[in-house]
């Protein structure tokens, strides 16, 4: 037990969290002779079969553990995926790059079978795994343990979700509240809406009360209706705040034919500010109710509209 305690420390040092995009990696370490349960607990997580949800700090990967997928969540097992036939016993670790593209062919066809047999590019989960540690790979082992995750918009980080993937709409929502940093012009991660930002979310609209679910509908159709459906969300959120006298707009995303055949068929209802020439101005503070004067909606703007992503 020590021995197997020792030796997950040492892959806890290495330990990464693979997606078809990116590399995360974390500089932790646990003595030799410094094994606990946390330590315990973490070796098993990462041996976890298909269904089990993990968690973990962002800061503490040494940390992880399995919770119930009813909890909120880092990473959900959609299967064990071993790669013994493409690297042998002297076959060098893969570089990072390498990395990538076998999750990517290793592990998106998985997810896909695992939620029913649709997997949603532009949803709120992207295909990631586990891979072995150097020492691990040393000694063979090859087995790349591949499962869900959300990730944020700029991609450097990964955000706890709650349900098992397989009973959720795909769509790339956020609770009401959410509110996005604005970073150089673009879109970035969820911040506190004290802070600026681009966009605050407002609502939630369900597209397939609406539509017809087998049937997709084009955006420029979800956008019409959109102009209805989200001043009712917005006004609930705002309570009837006047948002053109503060020089903000309502604007809703919407859902690409991949999303829709995939099942996803929410979208965001959201309040932001744009400049004449386009260009998105930050905002400060919440238009919650109880910070909003009171008014009625602006309509959506009919600018592009953004996945969200």
């Amino acid at each position: 037990m020590r021995t197997r305690l020792v030796m997950a420390g040492a892959f806890i040092g290495a330990l990464a969290v693979l997606s078809g995009s990116m590399l995360f990696s974390w500089p932790v370490s646990v003595k030799e002779g410094t094994a606990d349960t946390a330590v315990e607990e973490a070796a098993e997580a990462f041996d976890s079969p298909p269904g089990t949800c993990l968690d973990w700090p962002h800061d503490k990967p040494q940390n992880m553990r399995r919770v119930p997928c009813d909890k909120p969540h880092t990473f959900e097992v959609t299967s064990n995926v071993e790669i013994k036939g493409e690297y042998g016993p002297n076959s060098p670790p893969p570089a990072t790059q390498e990395w990538q593209q076998i999750v990517t062919d290793k592990c998106t066809a998985e997810a896909a079978k695992y939620l029913g047999g649709a997997l949603d590019p532009f949803g709120k989960y992207t295909p990631g795994a586990l891979k072995p540690s150097a020492e691990q790979w040393r000694e063979g082992d090859r087995q790349l343990r591949c499962g869900l995750q959300r990730v944020t918009p700029s991609a450097d980080r990964l955000m706890q979700t709650k349900g098992a993937a397989a009973e959720q709409d795909q769509s790339n929502v956020y609770e009401p509240g959410t509110c996005f940093a604005l970073v150089e012009g673009e879109v970035g991660d969820p911040v506190d809406c004290d802070r600026a930002h681009a966009y605050e979310v407002v609502g939630v609209v369900d597209l397939s009360k609406t539509f017809d679910p087998k049937t997709y509908p084009a955006e420029a159709d979800q956008r019409e209706k959109l102009v209805d459906l989200c001043p009712p969300v917005a006004n609930k959120y705002t309570g009837n705040a006047n948002l053109a006298a503060t020089q903000l707009s309502l604007y809703s995303d919407t859902l690409k034919k991949e999303s829709w055949d995939a099942g996803s068929h929410l979208v965001n209802c959201k309040v932001g500010a744009r400049q004449p020439d386009g260009a998105l101005r930050p905002v400060r503070g919440s238009v919650a109710a109880e910070k909003a004067p009171s008014s009625t909606p602006s309509t959506p703007s009919t600018a592009p509209s953004s996945t969200g992503r």
